[in-house]
């Protein structure tokens, strides 16, 4: 197939995807997709052929753009809330510190670079002084997680200033062939300090950092008084995503593959529990039924339309969003004006705006549509709020 004809047809996926539709359902209880940026032409208002299989997402109190890794480019891009892209990119290093050539370039999986990138998932803002940029005396404003089973660092005032700087390397731990695979993660504090929790999908834990303390501030394996335990969990499951909901830790579970490395997605495969950030398991939160490879969490915000204030659980399985009551009672999930459930093909993070233009009320997403291969970086929100939107635009 040619790339120009491949582009098309997934652009056509993206765009069906993104649930464009003409509404027949009350305004305040259906929710329509606004595609923002994508690698695919046609897809998106704004095209950038970095943002591929776009994951985590984080942005700083400030107001920072939204800063989102590009997990099959090996890159980390910045968008503002419009979606326009900022100068900066940064690349992820490999195990070992090493920026490949091939990081914050597109990738095309029929001609593969000789030198695979790394592969970033969850990222997130450093609230904390004491996690230094290795090498430096620098705090780190944002830290990544990756598949390889590396965290890393990045600052303003690096030199080279583009490059993310190696901070914790358990590629190969505890052996070559069974080293960490990070998910997700996510920052928290406790009455020890501030920590760092990283879903490590292979071994079925949560890893979890904490800075050293004085002026190395290096990222030292911590321990926990609760460990991450559940045993109700069934064997093959393993830490997915995490989210820090109102300064709980909600974990979300996905069926491992036979390698422990990707998830199984599949009809009522996925758990959520929430525990507090030394470890104790609090409540388990969700079970099974609309679950589907479960991945990203976020609270609404209580201008959001019928579910207002609800927590959202996004399945990277089938693209949906699962509603819940604070007690995990499932209420339903986000549809379109015609009913139909939202499926956002790859789903990845659910996140309440507060990038630089963004609204606070509105839920960004990211997304690797067409297995993994395309990025998506886009908005949901309620139909009478969207159309209000368009209406003041309009009016400018």
């Amino acid at each position: 197939m040619s790339q120009v004809s491949w582009g098309l047809k997934a652009a056509a996926v993206i765009v069906l995807a993104a649930g464009f539709t003409i509404g027949h359902a009350h305004e305040d209880d259906a929710y329509v997709v606004t595609p923002l940026v994508s690698n695919v032409a046609g897809a998106a208002p704004k095209v950038d052929g970095v943002l591929q299989n776009a994951w985590g997402i984080a942005f700083s109190p400030a107001a920072s753009p939204f800063w989102i890794n590009d997990n099959a480019t090996g890159c980390a891009t910045l968008y503002d809330g419009a979606g326009t892209k900022v100068a900066l990119q940064v690349s992820i290093p490999l195990p070992g510190n090493v920026i490949p050539d091939s990081a914050c370039h597109p990738f095309f999986p029929n001609n593969p670079p000789k030198t695979t990138p790394a592969a970033p998932t969850g990222m997130v803002w450093n609230p904390s002084p004491a996690f230094l940029v290795p090498g430096t005396t620098i705090p780190a404003v944002f830290i990544f997680a990756t598949e390889d089973g590396t965290i890393s660092a990045w600052a303003g005032g690096l030199n080279p200033p583009n490059n993310a700087v190696l901070a914790v390397d358990n590629s190969a731990t505890p052996s070559a062939a069974n080293g960490a695979v990070y998910k997700g993660l996510v920052v928290g504090v406790n009455a020890k300090g501030v920590f760092l929790f990283a879903t490590n999908f292979r071994s079925g834990q949560i890893d979890v950092f904490g800075p050293s303390g004085g002026t190395k501030g290096l990222f030292m394996p911590a321990t926990t008084d609760g460990g991450f335990i559940d045993r109700k969990i069934p064997a093959g499951f393993a830490p997915f995503g995490i989210a820090n909901i109102d300064g709980d830790l909600f974990v979300t579970y996905a069926k491992q593959n036979k390698e422990k490395h990707d998830d199984v997605a599949g009809e009522g495969l996925g758990f959520v529990d929430v525990f507090d950030t030394d470890g104790h398991l609090l409540r388990r939160f969700a079970s099974r039924g609309p679950l589907n490879s479960p991945w990203g969490v976020t609270r609404a915000s209580f201008a959001f339309g019928r579910f207002s204030g609800k927590i959202l659980i996004g399945n990277f399985g089938n693209g949906r969003i699962n509603v819940f009551n604070d007690n995990g009672t499932f209420v339903d999930q986000l549809e379109d004006a015609n009913g139909n459930p939202l499926a956002i093909d790859g789903l990845w993070t659910l996140t309440l705006g507060g990038g630089r233009n963004s609204s606070s009320d509105t839920v960004y997403f990211s997304a690797g549509p067409n297995k993994e291969i395309n990025g998506l970086f886009g908005t949901i929100a309620p139909v009478s709020a969207s159309k209000a939107h368009v209406s003041a635009e309009q009016g400018q």
